[in-house]
């Protein structure tokens, strides 16, 4: 019952002004159903294989999020099934996305990830690497951005609060823009450590795993 009670917890914190995502990679079946019994429908996942498996399996109502590192030979396996994918990352992995969801004439909903720290142990693009992006977006047919997705690196609240400032920063310039297939909807920063700095720097998505399901089992899957 601990998982329904950090939802209903968490839901009461956000008031749905911040969508939160359960992020359920390695998490079974039944621990995901006591967080969809809380309302929960919006699921994230790190790896192709585990998401694909889960949507066959989970609630045909859920929206599941690609929240990890999405290689270009999975790209794939994906289309139809994701909600989200919240891990662009590069031009080649752009023009993969767009090749394979041509194929189905199927339209992929995207957030442009940024490596704000530029930490090398991250995915992401850089700041100076982000206009390049939108233009290549902007020139595609079945790719839409709808928005900005961070990873940042560990630290205190002064250290984090700047790493998100920075991305808020650039949500709001981009947003002042009239772009071509692109609008900036969705903030996604701020995880179980770090998601109350990330909402008090203007974060309007969360992606929350150990907060709601406690500490990860690796065994499970």
């Amino acid at each position: 019952m601990e998982i329904r009670e950090n939802v209903r917890a968490l839901n009461n914190l956000f008031r749905s002004q911040v969508k939160l995502i359960a992020v359920s990679k390695t998490r079974s079946l039944e621990e995901m159903e006591l967080a969809y019994l809380e309302g929960i429908r919006d699921f994230g996942e790190n790896k192709v294989q585990e998401l694909v498996d889960k949507h066959e399996k989970f609630h045909t109502d859920v929206r599941w999020h690609l929240i990890g590192h999405l290689q270009r030979n999975k790209v794939k396996y994906i289309v139809g099934k994701v909600y989200l994918i919240q891990s662009l990352d590069s031009l080649r992995l752009l023009d993969e996305i767009e090749k394979q969801y041509a194929k189905e004439n199927k339209i992929a909903n995207v957030l442009i990830q940024i490596n704000i720290a530029k930490d090398p142990n991250k995915s992401g693009a850089f700041e100076e690497e982000i206009d390049e992006m939108i233009s290549a977006i902007e020139n595609c047919k079945y790719v839409k951005a709808k928005g900005l997705m961070a990873v940042i690196p560990k630290g205190d609240e002064v250290e984090c609060r700047n790493y998100f400032g920075k991305m808020k920063g650039i949500f709001e310039n981009l947003s002042s823009k009239k772009l071509k297939n692109v609008t900036m909807e969705y903030l996604s920063m701020g995880m179980t450590g770090d998601y109350m700095w990330a909402v008090k720097e203007g974060s309007n998505v969360v992606r929350i795993g150990e907060g709601i399901f406690g500490k990860r089992n690796y065994n499970n899957i």
